[in-house]
């Protein structure tokens, strides 16, 4: 990442539940002065002023008129009323993205080292335009409409929103609206996925691929409790994911519930009920599955079973790794379902970042809890400020690279395997994932800096994919914030880095992709394509080779995809479809580009 300068001089803007400015995790050492292109400011509010700016935390604002015109109020005891973090949330992220080098952090013992944001010389501008109230959608969404447009007013290059809306029509988001306007700014906007997985159609975020999706990775731990006859009939034992400080044997508990993701979430019944310390009368801890597995035959097998656990142990090189987290939204999106979603995969679980010090991190009893400058904190939000970070990367590495082209890049030359050298697993089923998991792939910062050759997108694709999709002259308006465009071209060639067809209840179909590749290396290649397909799906590619003799050319290039599965299938089968990639190879030379070609039912109500 040298080579990027660490993102230096690019400027970060956070919308989130604002940030902790004495956080060493933005810190301004070394910084050089503030770009004179800023026009961001430092704004005063409840224990927030001027002063807490620096050369990192360049700019604070917070926007909760929208709240406030719907009859809402900010807690004078649960928050602030200024661009200062109260929740916890908004500072972690911010940390993530361009947060400065901190040494010897850990949590409660855990992941000792360094913590250090992904872009550590880029900018921060925290946009807050979260609130603890009892706020709703149509309030927030007003508030992150301001907050996304004095952002881009201020001069930021990239966004990060580690929040989402459900799917709707473009022009009703408010994120994607907005996502337009920073489009033709040449502004990046990063999105989460969502934690509403394990279920396809689950998707938040996915309009129109103007922003980037991330979902989630890496681990999923187990809460199993036993009716042990040996023990008599009300005893019930208990073990479950948690990391604990202090000393923990084998507890009796009076709630029987069945098992638990990660980052605490219990599914029983319900999938979205969360773990709490109200829910336990005693403290619990963390067991990894297949370990989960031999206690629970321990106890079960065992008279006066007792187990002891070993603390603050951070295991580095664990099989397998990464892995789609069970929570993680999947795809297909269902507005529209014709771009395929997630774009990519990201860490998300278990990371160490800054944390606000008068918040809790930890219950260990009822009414007793553990503080900390730094947590460990999970979920698709804290993937995205990584993807944020990346792109801060390769903006400062490529500065006339256009959004699309940075997506690009991240996507076809993330990877597939992982560290067992197999397709990254699908956590909740213990097999490979499928793109409708984790989208391209994981993402490479490192290989992202040199793709070769991108799928850019211009802004009148844009407009002429609406216009295929039969939205209203009014409804392009809204979205594209202008009058002066033409449906004459309108086609669904979007020339995203992947392609998806949707089947609708039927058990064929077929379409041509007319897209076009762009040369954004030095030098003049020539590239072949390869085709991966599985049985049902046939792929033809024409031409089959793409010529390149200077930097910035472009080749068009048409790919067939027919679909027959041979037998009618239903997504009520859980059957969802099939996929296979398209990768060009540079016949002489580093590069490779990968694209994932996907077949999918629409969601169905039915």
């Amino acid at each position: 990442m040298a080579s990027s300068g660490f993102g230096n001089d690019i400027i970060v803007g956070v919308l989130h539940t604002g940030l902790w400015p004495e956080s060493d995790s933005f810190e301004d050492e070394d910084m050089p002065p503030v770009p004179d292109r800023w026009r961001g400011t430092c704004e005063v509010g409840v224990e927030f002023n001027a002063s807490h700016c620096n050369r990192k935390l360049i700019g604070a604002r917070s926007f909760s008129k929208g709240m406030k015109q719907y009859g809402l109020n900010i807690s004078t005891t649960d928050d602030y009323d200024s661009p200062r973090d109260f929740l916890g949330h908004g500072t972690h992220t911010s940390s993530t993205a361009p947060g400065s080098c901190v040494q010897k952090i850990d949590s409660f013992g855990y992941a000792k080292g360094t913590a250090i944001g992904v872009a550590p010389m880029a900018r921060i501008a925290m946009y807050k335009i979260m609130f603890f109230s009892n706020g709703s959608l149509k309030a927030m969404a007003t508030d992150i409409l301001a907050g996304m447009d004095q952002a881009m007013a201020d001069g930021v290059d990239v966004l990060s929103l580690s929040i989402g809306f459900p799917a709707s029509t473009f022009d009703t988001s408010p994120i994607a609206t907005r996502a337009f306007a920073a489009l033709k700014k040449g502004i990046f906007v990063e999105c989460s996925a969502g934690n509403l997985g394990p279920d396809a159609y689950s998707i938040f975020n996915g309009a129109l691929g103007l922003q980037r999706l991330v979902p989630e990775l890496l681990t999923e731990s187990w809460l199993f409790a036993h009716n042990s006859r040996k023990q008599g009939a009300d005893c019930k034992y208990i073990f479950c994911a948690y990391d604990y400080d202090g000393n923990v044997t084998v507890y009796q508990q009076f709630k029987e519930v069945q098992r638990i993701g990660a980052a605490g979430a219990v599914f029983s019944s319900d999938s979205r009920q969360y773990l709490s310390s109200s829910n336990f009368s005693m403290p619990f801890v963390t067991v990894n599955p297949k370990d989960g597995e031999l206690v629970k035959k321990y106890i079960i097998n065992t008279e006066n079973a007792s187990v002891s656990i070993k603390f603050q142990i951070t295991k580095l090189g664990t099989k397998r790794a990464p892995q789609v987290a069970y929570f993680s939204s999947r795809g297909p999106d269902s507005e529209p379902p014709w771009i395929l979603k997630p774009d990519i995969l990201a860490p998300g679980v278990d990371i160490l970042a800054a944390w606000v010090p008068n918040r809790p991190v930890k219950p260990i009893r009822e009414s007793d809890y553990l503080f900390s400058d730094y947590a460990l904190m999970s979920g698709t939000s804290i993937s995205c400020p990584h993807v944020a970070g990346i792109a801060a990367l390769l903006k400062a590495m490529q500065r006339d690279w256009s959004s699309a082209a940075i997506r690009s890049a991240m996507m076809t030359t993330a990877y597939l395997l992982d560290n067992a050298n197999s397709t990254i697993t699908d956590i909740r089923i213990g097999v490979s994932g499928t793109p409708l998991d984790f989208g391209s792939g994981h993402v490479n910062p490192n290989k992202a800096m040199d793709p070769g050759l991108v799928y850019d997108i211009e802004v009148q694709d844009y407009i002429n994919y609406l216009c295929a999709l039969n939205y209203t002259s009014l409804q392009i308006r809204v979205l594209t914030g202008t009058s002066n465009f033409t449906c004459e071209n309108a086609n669904l060639d979007l020339n995203y880095p992947s392609f998806m067809i949707i089947l609708n209840n039927t058990k064929s179909a077929s379409f041509t992709f007319k897209w076009v590749l762009t040369n954004v290396d030095d030098t003049s290649s020539v590239n072949t394509a390869a085709v991966k397909a599985p049985a049902g799906m046939k792929v033809v590619v024409q031409p089959e080779t793409a010529t390149f003799d200077r930097k910035y050319s472009k080749a068009e290039f048409n790919l067939t995809l027919s679909i027959d599965l041979g037998i009618t299938v239903s997504p009520k089968c859980n059957y969802l479809g099939n996929f296979g990639y398209l990768t060009w190879h540079e016949n002489i030379g580093k590069h490779m580009v990968r694209s994932p070609i996907v077949s999918a039912f629409a969601n169905s109500t039915e």
